[in-house]
């Protein structure tokens, strides 16, 4: 394993590091669950607050760990961005300890030790996959979007005292659409390695399409039942990004679509997302 492998920020001048979360799309799945559950909950409590803090730092603190880790494990000789990242680490750590003294006295003691754990859990397994480089992993990044996600959970305890059963059914959907959109975009990327590779990676550029369309069966179920019960907002909701990735997943067709910047990719993603949301919020509230 090269020493290098996996990290962006080797070469940058130590002073010019800024350990900020990266991943765009990591970042959305984070807060507009957040976004939503302050909506829905249709009252404000401070602790909100520390809430969105307690999410943004634990998203940034993993990089900066991601970098200690592998100087103690991977890297033989001492990298200049080392240092940086022991100190953003730290930053982040003191705002993630105020937070969380925020919602200890906010939240219910079970849900507290509960959610600690969650993150702690997340956070090694995360560094771990990270280190070894197999962040690419779809059963990972699958098991972080409903990670994430969960921010909703977090959101409504602050808000409320306790989770509402409408969260449950936004955390879940969520979580489905998240699922959805990580594997049209690891249909995407496959697609367009298999463009310039060999058969085999056709092949599994086919198994994440198979995969991707497979969630799209599971939104329709989804956006079929809530019809069925009433919630003509929320089928509508659903049945949203079912139309965007079938386009998507239909694109990646074009050996020409294929090559548009991933960066303009991401946007789209997030444009769709964000209705998504806004239907989901009319829908529940």
């Amino acid at each position: 394993m090269r020493e290098d492998a996996g990290t962006s920020r080797v070469g940058q001048p130590q002073s010019k590091m800024l350990f900020l979360p990266r991943e765009h799309g990591a970042t959305a799945m984070l807060m507009i669950p957040i976004v939503c559950a302050a909506v829905l909950s249709r009252q404000w409590h401070w602790s909100e607050l520390a809430t969105l803090t307690a999410a943004f730092a634990a998203l940034s603190a993993k990089d900066p760990m991601v970098i200690l880790a592998r100087q103690r494990f991977v890297w033989k000789q001492q990298h200049p961005e080392t240092a940086a990242a022991a100190k953003w680490l730290a930053g982040w750590s003191v705002v993630l300890f105020l937070s969380g003294l925020v919602l200890l006295k906010a939240w219910p003691l079970k849900a507290t030790v509960a959610m600690g754990l969650g993150v702690v859990i997340f956070s090694t397994l995360a560094i771990v996959v990270n280190v070894k480089n197999r962040q690419r992993s779809t059963p990972f990044q699958i098991a972080s979007g409903i990670a994430l996600t969960s921010s909703s959970l977090a959101t409504s305890l602050s808000a409320t005292g306790g989770i509402a059963p409408w969260c449950w059914v936004l955390w879940l959907l969520m979580a489905l659409q998240a699922t959805a959109g990580i594997l049209v975009v690891h249909a995407r990327l496959d697609a367009r390695i298999a463009l310039r590779q060999a058969t085999s990676t056709s092949r599994q550029s086919e198994k994440f399409r198979r995969a991707a369309e497979f969630s799209l069966v599971a939104l329709a179920c989804a956006a079929a039942t809530t019809a069925t019960l009433g919630h003509a907002w929320i089928a509508l909701a659903l049945i949203t990004p079912i139309l965007g990735y079938s386009l998507d997943l239909r694109s990646q067709r074009d050996a020409e679509n294929l090559q548009l910047p991933l960066k303009k990719v991401g946007q789209r993603a997030l444009a769709l997302s964000s209705l998504f949301a806004v239907l989901l919020i009319v829908g529940l509230w």
